[in-house]
């Protein structure tokens, strides 16, 4: 199992410890509840330096990433991010990725943990186009900072006029005096906040710096609270969500899928854009009491299966079980009552549109 330049750090506070993606993660500090209403009420400190970081620059890299990606790379002027993914021959996601626009030709590219090795090869593979691509992602380290008060906390720590970052936009500076810090306006958790990336080296002192800067308004998060923050919001997790067996469309993301370009599977998505398709991933609701899971059976009033959750939980914040799911047509329609199977009880619920918070 890999570690991260900060592990030593998560266990000395006392972290719980799991194996994801690979590496030694810390899943919670004080509790996922508290964690989850410290980053939606004030803010939160996540280490995600098990994320894959790669540098494509060249002549060829906006060619390369513009046929490998769903979203359209022209569209990035330097200092800007776009979510995107990368699709298979067959009309499945490889995975979800940022690209950020460095400067002309050159990208940075932020990967799942889990899909480093397997998106490298894949973009390795169509690089026909004489870019050079380099893996970083042993060397960096990501700390994201998360919540209402994540910019005021961050303001302290760097000369960087943070207000003047929108949302998906970026620049180059210090922070608590380590240079070259990529500094991010994103976040998976939909409380707002900002996303820094750093060589190893600076993990422990940049962790120990906005920890201190946040004092009274920052907390130590693992990622269980991550997950019920972006479930809530309706993001997507790789994996659960979206796989190499899902299409973009299906998964709803048909706004990062522009037409007015060419790339990989462009087809089969242009045809289901047109044709519509045959599942769909929605959001629900229980009306009843019971906690959703991954893979629980969707069925109709019949007890027929018409699908299955692809992330489920308890929301802290709506006292409700919620989560996504693949529904067959014409169950998928908002406001459809479906069924959930929680230990082979039949919950109600209903179809409706995310964000549920």
């Amino acid at each position: 199992m890999k570690k991260t330049a900060l592990y030593d750090k998560h266990v000395s506070l006392g972290a719980k410890i799991v194996p994801f993606a690979g590496f030694e993660m810390p899943v919670q500090y004080s509790g996922v509840t508290e964690e989850h209403f410290a980053v939606r009420e004030k803010a939160g400190l996540f280490d995600v330096s098990h994320m894959g970081q790669f540098f494509i620059e060249g002549p060829g890299s906006k060619d390369l990433l513009q046929y490998v990606t769903t979203n359209n790379v022209d569209a990035l002027e330097n200092g800007k991010a776009q979510y995107s993914c990368l699709p298979n021959e067959n009309g499945g996601i490889v995975d979800d990725l940022i690209v950020y626009k460095m400067e002309d030709d050159k990208y940075f590219v932020v990967v799942n943990a889990s899909n480093i090795d397997k998106d490298w090869n894949h973009i390795s593979k169509y690089n026909t186009f004489g870019a050079k691509m380099t893996n970083a992602s042993d060397d960096m380290s990501l700390l994201a900072v998360q919540g209402p008060k994540a910019t005021e906390i961050l303001q302290k720590l760097t000369e960087t006029n943070l207000s003047e970052i929108p949302y998906y936009n970026f620049t180059v500076g210090s922070v608590a005096g380590v240079e070259n810090v990529i500094i991010s306006n994103t976040g998976y958790t939909g409380s707002g906040g900002f996303e820094i990336y750093f060589n190893n080296e600076a993990a422990v002192k940049l962790w120990d710096a906005i920890i201190e800067a946040g004092a009274e308004d920052i907390i130590p998060c693992g990622l269980a609270a991550r997950d019920t923050l972006r479930l809530e919001k309706g993001f997507c997790l790789y994996g659960n969500d979206i796989d190499d067996t899902t299409s973009p469309i299906e998964a709803g993301l048909g706004w990062i899928t522009k037409f007015d370009k060419d790339f990989v599977s462009k087809d089969i998505f242009a045809k289901q854009k047109e044709e519509g398709v045959t599942r769909k991933l929605v959001g629900f609701e229980l009306t009843d009491k019971g906690v959703p899971r991954h893979d629980y059976p969707v069925v109709d009033a019949e007890g027929n299966v018409i699908g299955k959750v692809t992330s489920g939980t308890q929301s802290p914040m709506k006292k409700v079980g919620l989560g996504l799911a693949y529904v067959d047509k014409p169950h998928f329609k908002l406001g459809s009552e479906i069924f959930i199977q929680v230990r082979n009880k039949n919950i109600p619920a209903k179809v409706v549109k995310a964000p549920f918070v």
